[in-house]
């Protein structure tokens, strides 16, 4: 499917000058996409962005930067779908597991497995469900794996008064 119209990303103003990068998902892993994988986490809700953002700090909210992004992205699966999930051999287990402890014990969760093999034959995002504490049925994210400033993979911040930092020197 063909994915139009804004998400959005909080993450921490430290990397506001990279916010179209995929860097720090591919340095730390997250729930789809392994270690080494860049990975654009967003939500079609700014509730929900932050609400990921946040989880590490559940009762201390944390300084975020939220960015909106224009959307044009085709080979978008969603994955919030049960036909789509079958279709790919997918169960809501996998999509569900709990990611972060298998990596730890060394063990490769299926929902890297997923992301690998869908990035892998030309699938760009997947649409899934929010797994963040307090998540609710509306919470849902978009996860990109290829995404460029022009379709057909569109993703592009939205910053037209330039307000972004253009590197990291803006932090000295």
């Amino acid at each position: 499917m063909t994915l139009t119209g804004f998400v959005y990303r909080a993450h921490n103003p430290r990397w506001a000058f990279a916010a179209d990068s995929g860097d720090g998902a591919a340095r730390t892993g997250g729930r789809f996409n392994p270690v080494g994988m860049p990975a654009l986490y967003t939500s079609p809700r700014f509730e929900t962005a932050w609400l990921e953002a946040q989880q590490a700090f559940p009762f201390k909210a944390q300084p975020m930067t939220l960015c909106a992004y224009e959307v044009d992205c085709q080979d978008v699966l969603d994955l919030t779908d049960p036909a789509v999930l079958a279709d790919h051999g997918i169960g809501p287990a996998d999509l569900g597991c709990a990611w972060k402890d298998l990596a730890t014990r060394g063990i490769v969760p299926p929902s890297w497995t997923m992301a690998q093999r869908l990035a892998g034959t030309g699938t760009a995002g997947v649409i899934v469900p929010s797994f963040a504490s307090g998540a609710g049925s509306e919470d849902i994210n978009v996860v990109f794996w290829h995404w460029a400033a022009d379709p057909p993979h569109r993703v592009r911040a939205i910053d037209d008064q330039g307000r972004l930092p253009r590197d990291a020197l803006s932090w000295r």
